[in-house]
Parts: structure tokens; C-alpha cells; sequence
């Protein structure tokens, strides 16, 4: 039986890097995509010889800003790209990575995670969605971003989850051959999640107190559907697969 051959686009991401590392682990064959590797899924260049002989891309590009217009763009293009592509190279399907909740979003990046999700189902690949919550990763980006001694962060709960966690998820999601090509309707899309319910400005003060940085938990009010993820929207739904390490066991295993 011939090993299936994985495209990995974002592969020098956050997520990427794991997902590239847990798919070498299990002897798949992988190629990595990035533009350090040649490879732009945006303007397409290096994209066609990159994809020769791939069974699956493993799509966990992202856009790291907030804008909705720019992340909506982005998306848009890169998975037309990926598709058009992967299409042309006889590429079997497509497995993308998105984010628990946004489903329901109104504005910001979580309206261009919704056209992510929809350009995906709607394009000529058979796609699978992984939904995540909150990397545990992107508590140290929420205070990088603020860039002071005291960080304003959200006391939004969440069921924080470790990258490498969701890149085992998303192997599993992507080599598993009784999943099916498409969601079905009115099945719920998968979704992973730490252990344990989580407030995000709780773990930040915890990451605060290593760097010496002040957090202050607010309601963040400011930003873009703030009354729904205050009230839980961010937090997985019963189907979730749940798996550890908390944030605490997270951080703790950090340098």
C-alpha cells in the first residue's frame, strides 16, 4: 500500500509547523508549502509543482491580522488558488483548519473565516473542516500585540488548546478513511478543545507574570462580537473532541 503524500500549506505557521512534524512522526510523506519553501498560495507561484503527486493539502495558512476585509481576501484567493491547483494535479481533497464559533460571527476575522469554510464547501475539492479553539500559543500573541507593561486582556471564556494538540486532531481528521468527503447536512463539523474551560485574560495573566507584564481582564467591549464570545460563543459544542494539555501544563513545559 503506497503512503498517501500531504501538501502542507502554512507549514511554517504556528500550526503548520506542527502539523508538518506530526505527519513526518506517522512516515507520511509531506511537502512543506510557505514562501520560505517556494511556495505562495496567494499569487500561485510554485503552487503547481508543489501539488504534483500530492494525495491531500492540509490547508492552515493564515492571515495574522484582524481585519475583516484583508483576512476575508486572503482567504478567499488562497483556497481559489489551492483548489484550481489541486484540482489540475489530481489532488484527492482538501483539510483546512478554522476556528470554533466563528460560525455565528457578525464582523471581524470571524465573518473571513466563515467565506474560508464556505469557499472550501463550495469549491471543486471534497473538503474537511477541522473547527479549534484558541491555541494556547495565542495568549503570548494577544500580549505581543498591546506591546507594554500593562496588556488590556478579555475575560471571554475559552477552552484554550495546545498547537500540536490540534495538529494531531487534524492528521487524524485528514488520514482517517471512514470520515466523510463532506460534512453532511446537519451533521456538526468537528471540532477540538482543551480539557477545561479557560478565561483568556485568567491565562494571560499567568504568561503576564514570566515577561513581567501587567494584565488587566476587561470586558473588550471594543471588538467585534465581544457580548457573544463573553457569553460562551467560543466555547466548544458537546460533539467536541477534548484533549489536554491545560494551559497551565502548557506553560510549564514552555522555555
Amino acid at each position: 500500500m503506497s503512503i498517501s503524500t500531504f501538501a502542507v500549506a502554512g507549514a511554517t505557521g504556528r500550526l503548520g509547523r506542527h502539523v508538518v512534524d506530526v505527519l513526518t512522526e506517522r512516515g507520511r510523506q509531506v511537502v512543506p508549502m510557505s514562501r520560505a519553501t517556494g511556495v505562495d498560495v496567494i499569487t500561485g507561484e510554485g503552487l503547481a509543482e508543489a501539488l504534483t503527486g500530492v494525495d491531500v493539502i492540509i490547508d492552515v495558512a493564515s492571515w495574522h491580522a484582524s481585519d475583516e476585509q484583508a483576512a476575508t481576501e486572503f482567504f478567499r484567493t488562497a483556497t481559489r488558488n489551492l483548489h484550481e491547483a489541486g484540482q489540475k494535479a489530481g489532488v484527492g481533497q482538501i483539510v483546512i483548519a478554522s476556528i470554533i464559533g466563528m460560525d455565528k460571527a457578525t464582523a471581524g476575522f470571524g465573518v473571513a473565516q466563515q467565506v474560508h469554510e464556505e469557499a472550501n464547501l463550495s469549491g471543486p475539492l471534497p473538503a474537511r473542516i477541522l473547527r479549534a479553539a484558541q491555541f494556547h500559543e495565542f495568549v503570548g500573541q494577544l500580549l505581543d500585540w498591546q506591546q507594554g507593561d500593562v496588556a488590556y486582556i478579555p475575560n471571554w471564556p475559552s477552552q484554550l488548546v495546545a498547537a500540536r494538540t490540534v495538529a494531531e486532531a487534524l492528521v487524524d481528521l485528514a488520514t482517517d478513511p471512514d470520515a466523510p468527503a463532506q460534512p453532511a447536512p446537519g451533521t456538526p463539523i468537528p471540532e477540538i478543545a482543551g480539557p477545561r474551560k479557560e478565561i483568556m485574560a485568567e491565562a494571560a495573566r499567568l504568561l503576564g507574570a514570566r515577561r513581567g507584564i501587567q494584565v488587566v481582564g476587561v470586558d473588550g467591549a471594543d471588538l467585534p462580537d465581544a457580548e457573544y464570545a463573553a457569553g460562551g460563543g467560543l466555547l466548544p459544542g458537546p460533539h467536541a473532541k477534548l484533549a489536554g494539555p491545560t494551559f497551565q501544563e502548557w506553560l510549564d513545559t514552555q522555555p
